[in-house]
């Protein structure tokens, strides 16, 4: 796995042992395989996230309790190459309904010629979380941001 970080953008990459088609259905059908559960906004457990896979589809998570919280939406949705999603949540991680002040995370899965996929992730337009967008730069780039998650999704998508 390798990191960039270039002004507030953060750029991280893994490879998946699996042909991109699994790669991605993984990403996208398999999110609560290998999303961390610990990782949600609501006061409730989280029961599962769901993502309404087209434009403009809502993402959200649902707790044990059936309660929902949004994290924010689908800008695209081009299977099996790349997914687009705005993230609303602050820097408290609360959601924030104003599209003016979402960064957004775009997923690219590149087939390998040994059968691999590179999966890359670009956080972008993180300044548009204000002065609280260093410590979200910070916190995707710790273990228990992008890269842990990252590392977990490698490992529950590969197949050998």
């Amino acid at each position: 796995m390798t990191m960039e970080m270039t002004d507030l953008t953060v750029r991280k990459t893994v490879t998946v042992n699996a042909p991109r088609e699994h790669a991605f259905k993984v990403w996208t059908e398999g999110f609560n395989d290998w999303w961390p559960k610990g990782h949600h906004i609501g006061d409730a457990e989280l029961d599962r996230v769901v993502f309404e896979w087209r434009s403009g589809g809502r993402a959200y998570e649902v707790g044990v309790d059936g309660s929902e919280c949004d994290w924010g939406r689908v800008l695209s949705y081009e299977p099996p190459s790349r997914v687009v999603v705005a993230w609303h949540l602050n820097a408290e991680w609360k959601y924030e309904p104003d599209p003016e002040q979402a960064s957004e995370y775009e997923v690219r899965f590149v087939a390998q010629g040994d059968g691999t996929t590179l999966v890359e992730l670009e956080h972008r337009h993180i300044e548009r979380h204000g002065s609280d967008a260093h410590k979200l730069v910070e916190a995707f780039n710790s273990e228990g941001g992008w890269t842990g998650i990252l590392a977990g999704y490698a490992e529950t998508a590969s197949i050998r």
